[in-house]
C-alpha cells in the first residue's frame, strides 16, 4: 500500500511558475513508476507526465511538453512537477499516482489556479 500527499498548489498569474510535490509513504517508493494527473472542473481527468522508477524515462502530455518537468528523489520518497509558463488552461486539481495509476492510491490533490 502507498499513501500519497500532494502539495505546492496555489494561485499564480499567467506565465508564472509553481513546483508541486508528492510525498509517498508505505511500500517501497522506488518500486513504482510515478505520474501526475489533473482534473479541471467539468472535465475528465487527464494525464500530465510520468517518470520511470529510476528517473531515467519521462513522458509528457502534448499540452505541457516543454513547460513542465517531472522529477523524483527516491531517497526522499518524493516526486515533483515543475510547472513553468503557466496558462489559464492549466487550472485544475493536480494528483500524483503510480504509473499506471491505481484507484486506491488517489489522494486529495492540490489545486492550481492560473489567473490574472
Amino acid at each position: 500500500q502507498v499513501q500519497l500527499v500532494e502539495s505546492g498548489g496555489g494561485l499564480v498569474q499567467p506565465g508564472g511558475s509553481l513546483r508541486l510535490s508528492c510525498a509517498a509513504s508505505g511500500r517501497t517508493f522506488s518500486d513504482y513508476g510515478m505520474a501526475w494527473f489533473r482534473q479541471a472542473p467539468g472535465k475528465e481527468p487527464e494525464f500530465v507526465a510520468s517518470i520511470s522508477w529510476d528517473g531515467r524515462g519521462t513522458n509528457y502530455a502534448d499540452s505541457v511538453k516543454g513547460r513542465f518537468t517531472i522529477s523524483r528523489d527516491n531517497a526522499k520518497n518524493s516526486v515533483y512537477l515543475q510547472m513553468n509558463s503557466l496558462k489559464p488552461e492549466d487550472t485544475a486539481s493536480y494528483y500524483c499516482n503510480t504509473s499506471p495509476p491505481r484507484v486506491e492510491y488517489w489522494g486529495q490533490g492540490t489545486q492550481v489556479t492560473v489567473s490574472s
